[in-house]
């Protein structure tokens, strides 16, 4: 399995967020972005988490850049609280024709903007104590 930016037939596919073990709280953390995408028709982003133990939520928020990288906005979120589970959804910018306001790092749990730009980065968010080798990772396929 090819990640961090193997080339598949019908697809640009990345590992977003390595197995990443969470213990404390943290705010905001930013991911290296994904460049290279521009004219992606839909953008499909699946977290995994294996939960061990205490905590309360982990939010991730899938974002993207029309301007470089000087502004991010929202494209979904994937909410997680104290169970394994995998969350997975798919931005499309043909099924988003009404324009959105874009927010940073506030979209709803589980909510979808269908907005896209040329490249993607996550920005994550956990609250309360985890323990027992909870970990997240976070796949992303770009498709043109």
């Amino acid at each position: 399995m090819a990640l961090n930016g193997g080339q598949h037939i019908g697809g640009l596919r990345s590992l977003l967020l390595t197995s990443t073990v969470f213990t404390t709280a943290v705010t905001g953390v930013l991911t290296t972005p994904v460049t290279g995408l521009a004219g992606m028709k839909l953008y499909t982003a699946q977290g995994v988490l294996v939960y061990g133990s205490g905590g309360t939520t982990i939010k991730v928020w899938v974002q993207s850049s029309l301007d470089g990288g000087t502004t991010w906005f929202d494209v979904m979120n994937l909410a997680f609280t104290t169970a394994s589970t995998s969350i997975a959804g798919t931005a499309s910018p043909a099924l988003g024709k009404t324009p959105v306001a874009s927010t940073d790092g506030t979209l709803a749990d589980l909510g979808i903007n269908h907005q896209l730009g040329d490249r993607i980065r996550l920005k994550y968010t956990s609250t309360g104590t985890y323990g027992g080798s909870t970990t997240l990772t976070v796949y992303g396929l770009a498709k043109g």
